[in-house]
């Protein structure tokens, strides 16, 4: 496998398992969060899919934005389904990004995000994304555990 094949693996893999977990969360539980000051299970979900797309327009940009303006502001938060039809094209988009890239692209690409401290290689950035992702797995899993809501194994 080439690296950008196990990149998108990776990707692939972090969101398959996040989706099981997603939809497993009850509707009653999906506005909890522990404190005034912390997202909701499903602001968690919509800002992991308003991250990604930020994302991928930085890795166009190859660097931060100096502004953006989200297209899910505009979108009510309803449903995690609600959330992943929406985020589908966005997904799509960002994927078929990655794959146009080369083998040589993942190390000779940089990413200036030195506005929030870092400059990476274009690889590196895209396993950061996957990484954030994954961190916000286990927050929501951490979430259910302390709304004593039973949380569904994502290690299948």
């Amino acid at each position: 496998m080439k690296s950008i094949e196990l990149i998108i693996l990776n990707l692939e893999e972090v969101r398959r398992r996040n989706i099981k977990l997603w939809t497993s969360i009850p509707k009653g539980t999906l506005h909890w969060k522990p404190d005034d000051k912390a997202m909701s299970c499903l602001e968690m979900v919509r800002h992991v899919l308003d991250s990604e797309h930020y994302y991928h327009l930085s890795i166009k940009n190859q660097g931060s934005l100096p502004v953006y303006e989200s297209p899910y502001e505009k979108q009510p938060l309803s449903s995690v389904e609600a959330e992943l039809n929406f985020a589908e094209p966005y997904r799509r988009n960002f994927l078929e990004t990655i794959m146009s890239f080369s083998e040589d692209d993942l190390s000779t690409i940089k990413i200036d995000r030195s506005d929030v401290g870092y400059i990476r290689d274009l690889g590196d950035m895209l396993l950061r994304i996957a990484y954030h992702e994954s961190v916000h797995t286990g927050q929501l899993l951490d979430y259910l555990r302390t709304a004593g809501v039973p949380r569904i194994s994502v290690w299948d």
